[in-house]
C-alpha cells in the first residue's frame, strides 16, 4: 500500500468513496481526478487533473475508480491495472464481512453492508449502503448492488449487472450479466437473458 490515494471521480459516488477511505485511515494524502473542469474539490480535497493524468501517479499513489457507471468503471480500471496501477479494496468500518469472503480489487463496500460467509465478489463492484449479500453468493466483476438491496443465499450475479435499490433476489437463483433489476423488484426465477426487469415478481421490460 502506498501513502497516497488518488480517486478518479469527484461527484456523488466519489464523495461516498472518499468518506470510506478517510474512515479507513490508511492513507496520508488523498486527492482526486475528474474530467469535469468545473469541479475543483471534493469534500475539501483537491481535484488535481483529469482521468488521463492517472498514469503520472501510478508509482506514487494507490488508484481507485469511483465511477458509478459499470461500463466506464470497467474500462478505466482495466486499463489502469494493465499499466501496473495498485488498485485497493475499500471497506467501510461499519460493514460486516463474514468468514472466507473474497473481494476483488477496486470494489467498494459501503456502510451498513452485510456480506456473509463463503461469498466471492469480483473486481470493481459497488456493494452500496445497507445492502445484504448472504452466504455462498458469486458476484461477478463490475456489478452494482444498490442501497438496501438484498441477495439471499447461493445467488449468482453476472458481470456488469445492476441490482436496483430495495430489490430482492431469492435464494439459489442466477441473474445473467448486463441486466438491470429495477428498484423494488423481487426476483424469484433465474434470469438467463440480458435486459431490464421490474416489478413483483420481476418481469422483462422490452
Amino acid at each position: 500500500m502506498k501513502e497516497k490515494l488518488m480517486i478518479i471521480g469527484a461527484s456523488g459516488h466519489g464523495k461516498v468513496v472518499v468518506d470510506i477511505a478517510i474512515k479507513m485511515n490508511k492513507w496520508k494524502e488523498i486527492f482526486f481526478l475528474d474530467d469535469d473542469a468545473a469541479i475543483k474539490t471534493c469534500l475539501g480535497l483537491p481535484v488535481v487533473g483529469k482521468t488521463e493524468d492517472a498514469y503520472r501517479y501510478i508509482n506514487e499513489a494507490d488508484i481507485f475508480v469511483a465511477v458509478g457507471n459499470n461500463e466506464i468503471r470497467e474500462k478505466v480500471q482495466n486499463e489502469l491495472a494493465l499499466a501496473g496501477a495498485r488498485i485497493p479494496v475499500l471497506i467501510h468500518p461499519a460493514a460486516i464481512i463474514g468468514g472466507a469472503v473474497e473481494v476483488g480489487i477496486g470494489t467498494v463496500i459501503m456502510a451498513g453492508v452485510v456480506i456473509n460467509s463463503d461469498t466471492r465478489i469480483g473486481r470493481g463492484c459497488i456493494i452500496n449502503t445497507a445492502a445484504t449479500v448472504d452466504h455462498d453468493n458469486r458476484i461477478a466483476d463490475y456489478v452494482h448492488v444498490s442501497p438496501g438491496a438484498h441477495l439471499a443465499g447461493m445467488v449468482e450475479i453476472g458481470k456488469k449487472t445492476w441490482i436496483g435499490i430495495g430489490s430482492v433476489v431469492s435464494n439459489n437463483l442466477t441473474i445473467t450479466g448486463n441486466c438491470k433489476i429495477g428498484a423494488g423488484a423481487v426476483v424469484v426465477k433465474t434470469i438467463t437473458e440480458a435486459g431490464t426487469y421490474v416489478g413483483v415478481p420481476a418481469r422483462s421490460v422490452r
